[in-house]
């Protein structure tokens, strides 16, 4: 399996915390957001990832991530995507860097108390996402279940209510992806939207869905992105980063230390 990261878009609720930079690249309590959903592949032991990213701050996810795992056997590619068309796209997207090859998509900005490695590791064809029982699922990606407790249907930001179940932004899908979601029409909004592609999966009978309890942070708001740091720290979920990102990061800070004191020199 392959992974990829979607840590594009402009961010418009964070401005101007990103007029300047990424939103993946602001800070939850100790290390950037995008330490997040990479640590959620590669404890899964997804060695492969792309990060698809926006234009204006390519360089910015290069000077950070170029190089910083390369020791340790995980291969970080980056594709640059200029407009924004949808979650779906990134498969259109990554189409290349997966070869038929099954794929973790995950958001740059979500991050995650449970831990999917099992479930991700098991994976092996249809479709599998996860859900978390929300106050405000009008916001989201809704899905329905029926009296055994499998999913019937999933509507993208539903006007009336349908369910507290909102998808969140972690997905396993089959190498069939890629083609699935080239077929889809754009949305009302002009989107390729990922409930569509969900909804594919979910006709033929082949989609799982995970209802889990853990905290799922959405980090697009200022108060969510305050509220993320907290329960970072007070979860001590910090702790939880596999070594391999752990010794990635305390080595690129060394080298930036290392790198400030020579100019001050």
């Amino acid at each position: 399996m392959k992974g990829i990261i979607l840590a594009g878009g402009t961010a418009t609720r964070l401005f101007p915390l990103t007029a300047t930079t990424s939103k993946q690249l602001l800070p939850v309590y100790d290390r950037q957001m995008i330490f997040y959903p990479l640590n959620t592949l590669i404890k899964a032991g997804i060695r492969e990832i792309l990060v698809i990213i926006a234009p204006e701050h390519s360089g910015q996810f290069l000077n950070l991530l170029g190089s910083i795992f390369k020791k340790y056997g995980v291969r970080l590619l980056f594709e640059v995507q200029k407009v924004p068309r949808g979650l779906a796209e990134a498969f259109i997207v990554g189409e290349g860097f997966l070869d038929d090859d099954n794929v973790a998509l995950i958001l740059g900005d979500n991050i995650f108390e449970d831990d999917f490695t099992r479930q991700i590791k098991k994976f092996r064809s249809g479709g599998h996402i996860f859900a978390k029982k929300v106050s405000d699922p009008e916001r989201f990606g809704v899905v329905k279940f029926d009296a055994q407790g499998r999913a019937i249907k999933i509507v993208e930001k539903p006007k009336d209510w349908l369910s507290d179940y909102a998808a969140t932004g972690l997905y396993l899908y089959d190498h069939r992806v890629v083609e699935a979601a080239k077929k889809l029409a754009p949305s009302e909004r002009g989107e390729i939207e990922i409930t569509d592609l969900n909804n594919f999966y979910l006709r033929k009978k082949e989609l799982k869905v995970t209802i889990f309890d853990g905290e799922w942070l959405d980090a697009g708001t200022f108060d969510s992105l305050l509220e993320a740091g907290r329960i970072v720290k007070q979860k001590k979920l910090y702790k939880k980063f596999h070594p391999i990102v752990n010794r990635a990061i305390a080595e690129f800070n060394l080298e930036m230390k290392n790198i400030c004191k020579k100019k001050l020199i």
